[in-house]
């Protein structure tokens, strides 16, 4: 096809085609510029620059220059006869300017051989040619009086010559030069604000963060959250299993159609505990008239169970498999202290088989199991007493919420305070295909410090009740707190080794990598797209879970399908959102635990929080654990929230009930962020008195009638929830309280002081002693002084942006966001800073947990302990160590604290 597009000059009719003698050596005569005598033209230069033949048949160039051999490298220089004879007219001046134009090419023109290192004298030939042509072109103007302009050619005769380099190195360093032109250009559009950064904070923005917060409230739907919650308790899912897989699949659609990004699967082999068929039982063998065994499974929860309701067994997570048999012994909430008094009673523990109730003076299921093999036992048992969650507490299902006699509390007996995550992988993620960093390896299950070394098993207080029967005087007659609420107990006796003997039986299939899934997606941010709000709930369950896990399941699906609504109308947050529901909870926060150390750099350089919902909805009393950082922000959102029953604020109630931020233990998977990562971590819900926890009456239908019929509380969790995101995602200004902080590490000191003072410990290791009082606490009382006076100078940035931005109309230079943007990141760094990161850092005895502040308690896994690592020194009577700890602690709070300005 013709091109018709229009020249802007006459074509000739026809170019005179060279002839090759023409082309090589001189330009033909249809071509030939009208330059004058004295006049440098381009061509000229050019044919200056071609080879042609002498007649000796040596190459040579026009003039006469014969380029130096190899041999003789300055024989040609060192001959100025031949220089001076070339003169075009015979002046000795065009001879001179002659002799510099050769000069000039002798040094731009690079022997044969050197190809490579042409471009600099390449680069040097097109400057020289341009100051010529410029000197030439002046030189032909005619005026009307004499005007002589300089050669320059003397000065670059004069230029110190190039550095012979190879060409990738003129080329490495051309482009370093081409980047520091492009910086230069985007620096001079920044400052000049061509480009302004304050489109998300100006008056006029697009999306009204008013309007966003309205929008998230008004289209929470309590019918979707009970849809979802009916579909996830529809078949049992627990970690590792297909139920867990398949449900997994079904979250990872709803991720996708909420138009979530980079929605996946994360899997990760893990080391999981399944009952074998037939491999459990607990039985009185001895004496033989008192036979007896015990019944262990749950009744069937649903009277005609579908063929997918089908219940899971009762056994323990992370138990220890064994065959044993041994005199039965009570030993209440099976703490230390409970222990500890039977041998004041005389009581011989070794080698029996312990009974102990959920709850009381020790919260923790495993470590009822360590403490009982610390006392010499060689088996556990564990049963819920209905005084603490049946019949004496109220009306049991299905007339009611409580436990019924057959019901079990499954659970993991995992040491959680010591090893979180994968048993087998502590400090790193339990990759598929064992790709483990640096050369590591997964360690032994035997001695495992997150590992019981007896077996133990959960049983019903329907169970129980025979085992208590049968201790009728044998061993002390109890009285006080050690009595339970199981009925028709005739005195409750402690047992001896004249008691009956119990055969406790837990065979298991033990898998080393077991596949488990978490399901990740986000909404990427537009101002800080690196910077992160984690969102996270788990979704294994031991039996059907309704209450745990399965209200935040459905209460977070929910959050995401509202933000899928803001995101069809073009709405992103300043920060990334991330949405994360993670596998293996129940077992040992491996899921959560895993995938925090899989991206353990990333998450505490630019991990901002994680907000974490469990158990969603039990009740209706709000509660709230975490971090102090988070004070301010949570009480604005409890002020925009409202309880659906009493017709008041969240924060009416709150203030009126005296609630405040609790600690975090090791009850969920906030555990990995906060103790971990570092990163600000905060877990909240609405409790009741309680529930079927663990067992397969936590189920939909105990939650449509008794636990929040109408879904109207699950509603206002997950508005809070979503206010919370929106708090933490889109605020100019990161709302964290860094003075409150201050006062509560000041309040924890006081209280470590003070517990100290008071310490005694009934495990003493029987170190040197060295009295409480001598512990010298000046250098952490020190650092926190710090800590409060710049924690008061960072938030007085926030007063002043504040002023300049809103009282100019909310308009924000570049300049200005760039420093609000510095200014969150070292407030969201300072958890992090909290981290003892030294070589071999971390709480003595357990590295794994880094955060000098917060962790579980050694003891009390479920209980925060406030500088975790004095507290444990202190509860081992090691004083020197406790000293140690002190002054590290106020070492790397001062840091820390020294960071938040710098």
């Amino acid at each position: 096809m013709v091109d018709e597009k229009p020249y802007k000059y006459e074509r000739p009719e026809q170019l005179p085609i060279p002839t090759y003698e023409e082309a090589t050596s001189s330009r033909p005569q249809s071509a030939q510029p009208g330059f004058g005598p004295s006049e440098i033209s381009d061509d000229a230069e050019r044919q200056g620059l071609m080879r042609q033949q002498d007649p000796g048949g040596r190459q040579s160039r026009h003039g006469g220059y014969r380029p130096p051999t190899v041999e003789s490298t300055r024989s040609s220089l060192d001959d100025d006869d031949v220089f001076l004879s070339i003169s075009g007219d015979g002046s000795v001046r065009s001879s001179e300017e002659g002799l510099r134009r050769e000069i000039i090419q002798m040094e731009l023109e690079q022997p044969d051989g050197y190809g490579d290192r042409t471009q600099p004298s390449q680069m040097r030939q097109r400057l020289t040619k341009s100051i010529e042509s410029l000197t030439s072109t002046f030189s032909s103007f005619h005026l009307p009086f004499r005007l002589s302009l300089p050669s320059f050619g003397f000065l670059f005769a004069r230029v110190p010559r190039m550095p012979e380099l190879p060409s990738s190195v003129w080329i490495l360093l051309a482009r370093f030069f081409a980047i520091f032109l492009v910086m230069s250009l985007i620096y001079a559009l920044f400052v000049s604000q061509i480009f302004p950064l304050r489109n998300r904070t100006s008056v006029g923005q697009m999306y009204d963060p008013e309007s966003v917060r309205a929008f998230v409230q008004g289209h929470m739907d309590a019918d979707s959250i009970r849809s979802y919650l009916q579909h996830l308790t529809s078949y049992p899912h627990m970690a590792g299993t297909e139920g867990s897989f398949v449900l997994a699949q079904w979250v990872e659609g709803l991720f996708a159609a909420a138009e979530l990004e980079d929605v996946a699967l994360h899997r990760y082999d893990v080391y999981l505990n399944y009952p074998k068929q037939g491999g459990r039982r607990v039985a009185i063998i001895d004496p033989p008239d008192l036979a007896w065994e015990a019944v262990i499974e749950e009744e069937n929860a649903y009277e005609n169970p579908t063929p997918q309701q089908q219940q899971t067994p009762v056994f323990h997570g992370l138990s220890r498999s064994g065959n044993v048999t041994g005199h039965l012994v009570y030993a209440n909430y099976g703490s230390r202290e409970d222990f500890q008094k039977l041998v004041e009673f005389g009581i011989d523990l070794k080698g029996a088989i312990v009974l102990v109730r959920y709850y009381g003076s020790q919260g923790d299921r495993g470590l009822k199991v360590k403490a009982a093999e610390m006392a010499g036992a060689v088996g556990c048992i564990i049963y819920s007493d209905p005084a603490e969650d049946g019949f004496v507490k109220g009306e049991p299902w299905p007339h009611g919420k409580w436990m019924p006699s057959d019901g079990v509390q499954r659970g993991t007996v995992g040491l959680t305070s010591w090893i979180a995550g994968d048993v087998l992988t502590p400090g790193f993620a339990s990759t598929p295909n064992s790709h483990f960093p640096d050369g590591k390896k997964r360690i032994s299950k035997d001695n495992n410090p997150a590992l019981v070394n007896i077996p133990s098993i959960p049983v019903a207080w329907r169970d129980a009740q025979r085992l208590l029967q049968v201790l009728e005087g044998h061993g002390k007659e109890l009285s006080g707190d050690w009595i339970g609420g199981v009925p028709k107990v005739n005195g409750w006796w402690s047992g001896d080794q004249s008691s009956p003997t119990v055969h406790l039986m837990n065979e298991q299939d033990e898998v080393d990598n077991q596949p488990i899934y978490n399901v990740v997606g986000q909404i990427t941010g537009v101002e800080q797209p690196e910077k992160v709000i984690y969102v996270g709930n788990h979704r294994d369950a031991w039996c059907f879970g309704a209450a745990d896990p399965g209200s935040g399941t459905a209460v977070m699906l929910e959050v995401i399908r509202v933000f899928g609504e803001l995101r069809q109308l073009g709405w992103r947050p300043r920060r990334t959102i991330q949405f994360n529901s993670w596998d293996g909870e129940e077992y040992n926060l491996i899921g959560s635990t895993e995938y925090v150390e899989d991206n353990i750099e990333e998450i505490r350089r630019n991990g901002f929080a994680y907000l974490n919902v469990d158990v969603a909805v039990t009740g209706s009393k709000f509660s709230a654990s975490g971090s102090p950082i988070f004070g301010n922000s949570l009480l604005r959102v409890l002020d925009r929230t409202s309880d659906p029953v009493r017709n008041q604020t969240l924060r009416s109630l709150w203030d009126e009930s005296n609630s405040k931020v609790e600690g975090l233990g090791a009850g969920s998977d906030y555990v990995a962020f906060q103790d971990i990562a570092g990163t600000s971590s905060m877990d909240f819900g609405f409790d009741g008195p309680g529930y079927p926890y663990h067992s397969c009456y936590d189920n939909f239908e105990w939650m449509d009638e008794f636990g929040d019929p109408g879904f109207q509380y699950h509603k206002v969790l997950a508005q809070v929830w979503a206010l919370m995101i929106l708090e933490l995602a889109e605020q100019p200004i990161l709302p964290f309280d860094l003075s409150a902080y201050a006062r509560s590490v000041k309040m924890y000191a006081n209280e470590i002081k003070d517990y100290a003072a008071h310490a005694a410990s009934s495990f003493s290791k029987g170190k040197p002693a060295r009295s409480p009082q001598a512990l010298n606490f000046d250098p952490l009382k020190e650092a926190i002084d710090i800590f409060i006076r710049n924690a008061e100078v960072i938030h007085s940035y926030e007063r002043e942006w504040t002023d300049v931005v809103y009282g100019g109309g909310g308009y924000e230079s570049n300049i200005l966001a760039i420093k609000r943007m510095s200014h969150n990141t070292r407030m969201a760094n300072f958890e992090t800073h909290l981290l003892d990161l030294s070589e071999g850092g971390g709480l003595p005895g357990r590295e794994q947990y880094k955060h000098i502040i917060f962790a579980p308690q050694i003891w009390n896994g479920y209980n925060e302990a406030r500088f975790p690592g004095i507290r444990d020194a202190i509860d081992s009577g090691d004083w020197d160590l406790a000293q140690e700890q002190i002054n590290k602690i106020g070492d790397i709070i001062r840091k820390a604290s020294n960071e938040l300005l710098h």
